[in-house]
């Protein structure tokens, strides 16, 4: 007989006993998984399927196990892409730009000041703004924006003419209706101190101020204004507290909204095990991108006391697979940010005018 010399492998002569075996183990792992997914493919575990309006994309089909990977794969099938694509969102002004809502030469539309009487038998004032041509056409029907004002605030600081506490929301749409930026809308900004709350309703149990927008405020509108009345022709607004508008009446009545614009707001963190429970029969729906217009838009400051509140709050869109846009600026709850954020926002609204 003779004696065989084998030649080690000049990397695996490096290699201990104990780290070779450990080696081999992760080698075996990898082809043992390799070897489910096979299998799951041949029996149909797994099969690649078309969501209405999408595309293939690897999925689940009638699992016949509950193990791990084919649990993973079944949970991971793509949503249906809605009807109107995301749009770009415009970049926000730098945080010292004023050209935005400065006076220019250019059309501008007017402000209203009007009363009205809610059923609850409350007497309310509202600001509208009217974009510039508004009275050329009586047959021309627009779009309406509802913009909620903060807490400690009124109907009037939407269009207040003052930095620290003032939206110019007014001349912020003069200048980008101008431009060609955004489309001519209707401003109604309701004063809604007093009746707004920061708890969040189950669906079908309106608050106050739900109520006093579907009762009064909507219906006011629309009889006294050349409006279009139906859910693609009403978008919803709001900064802080007003954020809550959006939430509680915007979000629950998407028959009424088709698009929602949250501004430094979002539910505290002890409110959020009710929301999730109060708003998943919603966001629960298959089709639940069909019945937003536009990504719900969500945008805090750096420094905003709202900023933890908003993303939490978002993150329950999240969960459900909304569309979304999250805009994190420079600077904290402050009239610096909120026109910044109207100005961005107006520019995405009501897209099948564009």
């Amino acid at each position: 007989m003779h004696n065989q010399h084998h030649t080690a492998h000049p990397v695996l002569a490096n290699i201990d006993t104990g780290t070779w075996v450990q080696m081999k183990r992760r080698i075996s792992h990898h082809l043992f998984i390799v070897a489910i997914i096979i299998a799951s493919l041949s029996t149909g575990i797994v099969r690649s399927q078309v969501p209405t309006g999408g595309s293939p994309t690897l999925a689940a089909g009638n699992a016949t196990t509950d193990s791990g990977m084919a649990s993973r794969l079944r949970n991971n099938r793509a949503p249906a892409r809605p009807r109107n694509p995301v749009p770009i969102l415009p970049a926000l002004p730098a945080p010292n730009d004023t050209s935005f809502y400065a006076s220019n030469d250019v059309p501008h539309g007017r402000v209203e000041i009007v009363q009205y009487k809610t059923s609850a038998g409350a007497e309310k004032r509202m600001h509208v703004y009217l974009p510039p041509g508004y009275d050329a056409s009586a047959d021309k029907r627009y779009p309406v924006l509802y913009l909620n004002h903060g807490g400690g605030e009124n109907d009037s600081h939407w269009t207040a003419g003052n930095r620290s506490s003032g939206g110019f929301a007014n001349l912020i749409l003069d200048n980008l209706i101008a431009a060609g930026k955004a489309r001519p809308m209707i401003l109604a900004m309701p004063n809604t101190g007093g009746v707004v709350s920061s708890t969040p309703p189950k669906l079908g149990e309106d608050d106050a101020c739900s109520r006093e927008y579907l009762k009064d405020i909507i219906p006011y509108v629309d009889s006294h204004y050349h409006t279009r009345t139906n859910r693609e022709g009403r978008a919803v607004a709001g900064l802080s507290m007003g954020g809550f508008v959006t939430l509680n009446t915007g979000l629950t009545h998407l028959e009424t909204f088709g698009e929602l614009y949250v501004f430094s707001s979002g539910y505290w963190q002890d409110q959020l095990t009710a929301f999730q429970e109060n708003i998943k029969p919603l966001l629960g729906q298959t089709n639940i991108n069909e019945r937003f217009r536009m990504p719900i838009y969500f945008a805090a400051g750096e420094t905003d006391i709202a900023l933890l509140n908003s993303q939490r709050t978002l993150a329950v869109f999240n969960n459900y697979g909304v569309r979304s846009f999250w805009v994190l600026s420079s600077n904290g709850h402050e009239w610096l940010n909120w026109r910044r954020y109207l100005y961005q926002s107006a520019q995405i609204m009501f897209p099948e005018d564009r």
